[in-house]
């Protein structure tokens, strides 16, 4: 069925891995519509070289997560509210891909009429890259702006315990170049998708990106994927550990 994944020894192409998404999620109980949602905004992911928000967090973050009854594959999405430029949706621990695409189209439309759309989302989930739905208003030729919470995994300045979220805020307008601005980041100098990438790698992390209880920074991959998750270590906030990179 893949016997066309490989241009060569060692790059695959991504409308295959795009097909193997979908079909992994229509097999986890998910509607061939949101699947395609799902694997789309995935696989936008590694083809802007985000590898730490595409295919590989298929399993560990969302097929897993269906497995253990935190998401529910079949996405039902209710209006809390509807006013001319905003609404407030509940997405019931749906998809959050297809909450927030839902989301953002909705706003999209309110602003095409009103000038302006804000759509809020309660019991969402993980919906990936925050940049696909910002990049959905700037391909409308608006200004996109998503954001999200996120569990706390950040250590603020001068602290080692992990208290704040990565919580992104990301922004999207059209330009006059061949392709859109988009800001799309994390608050913190890296984040735990990247980590996990070089786990798969068996490589060290970079000297800042982690702080351990102790104060100094960590690169023990492995190790440090185990102690983001039991409050032994935590990412380290934009500007790195203490003042040096923040000062002006």
């Amino acid at each position: 069925m893949y016997e066309d994944a490989y241009t060569d020894c060692s790059w695959m192409k991504f409308e295959v891995l795009e097909r193997f998404m979908k079909d992994v999620l229509v097999a986890s109980r998910i509607p061939l519509k949101d699947a395609e949602i799902i694997s789309d905004v995935l696989i936008t992911s590694d083809k802007r070289g985000i590898d730490s928000h595409g295919i590989g967090r298929l399993k560990p973050i969302y097929i897993d997560r269906i497995d253990a009854g935190i998401l529910n594959p079949i996405t039902k999405i209710s209006i809390v509210r509807d006013r001319k430029t905003s609404a407030g949706l509940d997405g019931h621990n749906g998809m959050g891909h297809v909450i927030a695409k839902n989301a953002m189209e909705r706003a999209i439309g309110k602003a095409r009429v009103h000038g302006m759309g804000m759509v809020a989302v309660r019991n969402s989930t993980h919906y990936g890259i925050a940049g696909y739905y910002a990049m959905m208003a700037a391909n409308a030729g608006m200004i996109g702006i998503t954001g999200t919470n996120a569990r706390p995994s950040i250590a603020p300045t001068f602290g080692v315990e992990n208290m704040l979220g990565t919580n992104p805020l990301t922004v999207g307008f059209p330009t006059d170049e061949a392709f859109d601005f988009v800001l799309d980041c994390a608050t913190s100098v890296s984040q735990r998708g990247k980590i996990e990438v070089y786990g798969r790698a068996k490589k060290q992390l970079p000297p800042g990106w982690v702080i351990g209880l102790d104060g100094k920074t960590r690169t023990d991959t492995d190790r440090v994927l185990e102690d983001l998750t039991k409050g032994r270590a935590a990412l380290t906030p934009l500007g790195g550990i203490g003042e040096r990179h923040g000062r002006v």
